[in-house]
């Protein structure tokens, strides 16, 4: 990945371990506490777990029409996959998606397919197959990819692992991803996590985008927020 201008002050408070399947801090902790007339900072450092819109993209895996026919709650599946790609273009966090074995398993419902545009084709199941997405983010210095589609045990899996060992930071939306059986998708969940992938839901990674209700994109993302699910689902 792309060399690029991280935080790496040796007296931060936290500082993220980066690369690692175990993720958690470095504590560069003063040797002694402040004085009691030392006034603290404004706002404590924002967390190196937390997504920002400066350093995160989005990939949809795979959300095709025959697949989603087949697996668990499709509908609310895509309405989340809907709200995170207009969540994603309010705030300009790039986005990309990928299309398994289109001339058998067929194109996106028109909903995400007139948000994403053309979708590389693949026949692996991991999206990094399709290597020109991830070289064009991490030289942009994108490095948390946040991930949704189907299906959580197989393509969503394989991907979120391959880009965690590429040096990534991966979140799986965990709403926002399904699979035939409830089980696949239950031990799928349990062994990204199980890997350092961090696990989200639709609402967390669009207010994590977002930051702060003062942004000029906060009314955008309430609104989505406050959508009705689909009916049934």
């Amino acid at each position: 990945m792309a060399k690029c201008d991280l935080p790496s002050d040796p007296d931060s408070v936290l500082s993220p371990i980066v690369g690692r399947a175990n993720r958690g801090y470095v504590g560069h902790m003063k040797p002694s506490p402040p004085a009691a007339d030392t006034p603290l900072a404004a706002c404590l450092p924002r967390s190196p777990e937390l997504m920002n819109r400066e350093d995160t993209a989005l990939l949809v895996v795979d959300a095709q029409q025959k697949l989603l026919s087949l697996v668990q709650n499709r509908e609310r599946v895509v309405w989340n996959i809907r709200r995170l790609l207009d969540a994603a273009r309010a705030l300009g966090v790039p986005f990309a998606a990928t299309d398994q074995n289109p001339s058998r398993l067929g194109p996106m419902p028109e909903e995400l397919q007139q948000r994403v545009g053309p979708a590389p084709a693949k026949m692996d199941f991991s999206a990094a197959a399709c290597g020109d997405i991830f070289n064009t983010w991490a030289a942009q210095c994108r490095s948390r990819v946040a991930i949704c589609g189907i299906e959580s045990h197989v393509c969503i899996l394989q991907t979120a692992l391959d880009l965690v060992a590429a040096g990534f930071q991966v979140y799986v939306v965990a709403d926002a991803v399904s699979a035939r059986s409830v089980v696949d998708h239950e031990t799928a969940l349990r062994r990204l996590e199980s890997a350092g992938v961090i696990l989200m839901t639709t609402e967390m990674t669009m207010f994590e985008w977002c930051r702060t209700a003062e942004a000029a994109e906060f009314k955008v993302i309430s609104a989505l927020a406050k959508e009705s699910p689909p009916s049934g689902s």
